[in-house]
Parts: C-alpha cells; structure tokens; sequence
C-alpha cells in the first residue's frame, strides 16, 4: 500500500503457537518489515481492536492496517469475532483476510457475506506459505489503496 504514515501494524488471531510461529517466520522470509501483532481468540481480537485489557496501550497494540483470521479458535471463534467487527463502524473497514485450515464451501461463503476481504485457505508447506505472505505483501501493501480512516490511529 501507498502510505507515506507509520507502517501498518498487522494483527493475527491465531490460536496454534505453532501456527503462528510459521506466519511470523512467512512473513519475515517475504521481507515484510510491517509491524506483526498475535492475538489467540476472538475476545482477545476484539479486546486488542478496542484496546482493552491487555491492549489498552496504544503505543505498544496499534490499529491494525490488516487483520489475519484464523475461523477455528477457543473462547469465540473467527465467525463470531467478525460479526462484532463489521457492526463496529469505528472497525468494520479494518481488511481482513481469513487465513484458516478450512476449505469449507459454507465458511467461504459466510464469510464473504460478513464482509471478509478474501479467504485463504493455509497451505500444507512453509514454502508455499511464504508465497502466499509475499503475494499479501504485494497486494496489501503495494497495490491497494485503503481509505485513510483505515490507517489512522485511534483517538
């Protein structure tokens, strides 16, 4: 993405530690320098977009520029985390991108008409997962223009 502000923090909810073990390593093999953020269920998802509780820092728990989203996760899952998001104005334009082991037809199409920007399913290979964290790279960082509300941080 075009954005000449602070880099765009990226949070993940992902519940497997070594799930998001491989993400972050994905995403550092694919040169993306953004600032990465893990939460592990959907209440500390919406915890961190309203900065409660343990993410009350602003500093430290920035507005995402982009979420990933894993569906399967403890205490609320994906699902339910993303219908609280698109009822928020204040967040429901944050992207997010389902990143889950799921395939499916059901949780595609749900998702999508939550409001999700795209879904991918996970690959079964770091290679191929290192792939698909550059091509987000390119279209998410480089290619797309977001709104500026998206970008900015909280008040």
């Amino acid at each position: 993405m075009k954005n000449d502000l602070k880099p765009i923090a990226i949070l993940i909810a992902e519940d497997d530690e070594e799930d998001r073990m491989l993400v972050r390593d994905a995403l550092v093999e694919s040169r993306l320098a953004n600032n990465i953020h893990f939460v592990e269920d959907g209440e500390q998802l919406l915890d961190y977009l309203y900065n409660r509780g343990n993410y009350q820092d602003k500093i430290l728990h920035p507005r995402p520029g982009l979420i990933l989203l894993d569906l399967n996760m403890p205490k609320m899952d994906g699902r339910e985390a993303l219908k609280e998001i698109k009822k928020e104005e204040d967040i429901r334009t944050i992207p997010i991108v389902v990143l889950t082991t799921s395939q499916a037809e059901e949780d595609i199409l749900k998702t999508y008409d939550l409001g999700i920007n795209s879904f991918i399913t996970k690959p079964v290979t770091f290679v191929a997962l290192v792939d698909i964290m550059k091509t987000l790279k390119k279209y998410w960082f480089e290619i797309v223009e977001l709104p500026r509300n998206v970008v900015k941080e909280h008040d």
